[in-house]
């Protein structure tokens, strides 16, 4: 069977800012593993959150452009049919609903509110370094 992942939209970012950083070894894994999963709002928080100004002295937004563009050709959109309202903080919801609804593997955070859940419905919620020591 086919492992399938989630990742919280900081992951992501983080991944493309630190070229050597856990973050992006786990990245480049979930790829090569199995599928990295999105859902519209999961990706609409990903475009909206990546353009924001505070990451210009970071990276270009051409370079922003191109990660983006890489992950939505990369990733697997997922009509979510699954409404999840559990988490502490409402935004990440969306990140349950979309794991619960592809019954992924794992959602990949370093969020507490999402980090607090684990497991969720027999979903795994884990830390970049826990997914490199379990995956």
């Amino acid at each position: 069977m086919i492992k399938q992942f989630v990742f919280d939209t900081n992951i992501i970012i983080s991944a493309h800012l630190l070229k050597n950083s856990v973050s992006r070894k786990v990245y480049d894994m979930a790829f090569k593993k199995g599928l990295v999963l999105r859902s519209e709002k999961t990706f609409d928080e990903l475009v909206v959150t990546f353009a924001k100004p505070k990451f210009d002295k970071y990276i270009s937004i051409k370079a922003r452009i191109v990660a983006v563009n890489e992950f939505e050709r990369r990733s697997i959109l997922i009509n979510v049919t699954d409404t999840i309202k559990a988490c502490r903080d409402t935004k990440d919801d969306k990140f349950l609903s979309l794991a619960v609804t592809a019954k992924a593997e794992c959602i990949v955070t370093g969020d507490e509110d999402l980090l607090i859940l684990h497991p969720f419905k027999n979903i795994s919620i884990i830390t970049p370094a826990d997914f490199l020591k379990n995956f």
